[in-house]
């Protein structure tokens, strides 16, 4: 059970973002992804779910290839949180969070009265149980991003792409976000991985198992976080000094001062 990348190539316009990328994600795995704006890194996670097209290349989810795949099937292995949703949502939270149940539904049947059950306990899980019958759009930019996690988890994808899930939140629930990633990969009987784009070096070594640094030239390097997320990686990667934040593994960067 893998998502696999062979030869993947990424362009926007005349510019090679990602040359020629063998990639594998398994099940158990929390890949940070991280590089400069205009990187790639939104794009890559846009190719994997198959919202955009590579250059070249392809990608399979656990042997077949996205290509082929129907938008439930995809739905079911796939599951997307954006930087940005494109449109207003009219109804609750729970309602919204609802919405994470349709590629599971049976096609004749749609919602189902079991989803309103799934839902509440997807809010419960990231703090919100509480934010039920809130309209969506009184919420604010933390909230939603909780209530937007929460919609994934009711969807139960098996490999979960997120861009800067981190947004808005307040450290608390940064801090919270992180460890649910980190669970949502642990549970071995879900067999679930993670791949997270994230800015800040403080946080990846935290949660991520394996990283993937794009410099927007073409080039990537890959591997597991304890040799990829070194200081002179990631200096090189930004392009500025960075210190340790503790003495613990775990404990990421900060600019230096």
């Amino acid at each position: 059970m893998t998502l696999a990348c062979k030869s993947l190539v990424l362009k926007v316009a005349s510019r090679t973002l990602c040359r020629d990328l063998e990639w594998t994600v398994k099940p158990g795995e929390v890949w940070g992804v991280l590089g400069p704006n205009g990187s790639g890194k939104t794009t890559l996670l846009n190719v994997l779910a198959g919202l955009a097209q590579p250059e070249g290349g392809s990608i399979a989810i656990d042997g077949q290839p996205l290509a082929a795949m129907n938008a439930i099937t995809r739905a079911r292995a796939i599951g997307v949180l954006p930087q940005h949703e494109e449109s207003e949502f009219w109804g609750t939270a729970l309602e919204y969070v609802s919405l994470g149940c349709f590629p599971h539904a049976p096609a004749w049947l749609g919602w189902q009265r079991d989803d309103e059950a799934v839902a509440q306990t997807a809010l419960n899980q990231v703090g919100l149980a509480d934010f039920a019958g809130r309209r969506y759009a009184t919420l604010s930019g933390g909230e939603r991003q909780r209530v937007r996690m929460a919609q994934l988890l009711a969807q139960s994808p098996r490999y979960w792409l997120l861009d800067e899930p981190l947004q808005h939140l307040d450290l608390r629930y940064q801090i919270q976000m992180l460890d649910l990633m980190a669970a949502l990969a642990r549970d071995k009987q879900q067999c679930r991985g993670v791949i997270v784009v994230l800015h800040d070096v403080l946080w990846p070594a935290r949660v991520c198992t394996h990283a993937l640094l794009l410099d927007g030239s073409g080039s990537v390097h890959s591997g597991a976080a304890r040799e990829i997320l070194t200081q002179a990686n990631l200096e090189a990667l930004f392009g500025c000094a960075l210190q340790p934040a503790g003495d613990k593994p775990q404990a990421g960067f900060v600019p230096a001062l």
